[in-house]
């Protein structure tokens, strides 16, 4: 079984790191308008690893429920694709390389939707 609370955790630890990269190391040597894209990728980071870690908890509390696991994937992928596209435009990637966040941008949405789907009966 995948552990969401470890893979949330570690995306959070990520986030503070990226973070005070992007306000201590890279304030001075990018652009505005790119400081900006890092800013954007780190908030979409932090949210959706706060979303892994409470899926992890839902997991340890309901093992059984189904669809719930490939939400958390649709998030880490999110991360990676939406995150990691804008993080590498602030570091010099081209910026064609920004076609790719919108496929993350699906992979969020998609995460919340199966998500919600996966949830629907709790409590019925």
């Amino acid at each position: 079984m995948p552990n969401f609370v470890f893979l949330g955790s570690l995306n959070l630890m990520l986030v503070v790191l990226l973070g005070a990269f992007g306000a201590h190391g890279l304030k001075a040597r990018v652009s505005a308008e790119q400081l900006a894209w890092w800013h954007t990728g780190v908030q979409y980071h932090a949210w959706h690893a706060l979303g892994l870690l409470g899926l992890g908890l839902l997991l340890l509390n309901q093992p059984g429920l189904t669809g719930v696991k490939p939400a958390g994937w649709l998030l880490q992928a999110g991360i990676v694709v939406f995150s990691g596209s804008l993080y590498a435009m602030t570091l010099g990637a081209p910026r064609w390389f920004g076609a790719i966040t919108p496929i993350g941008g699906l992979a969020f949405i998609a995460g919340w939707a199966v998500l919600a789907w996966a949830t629907l009966k709790i409590g019925h």
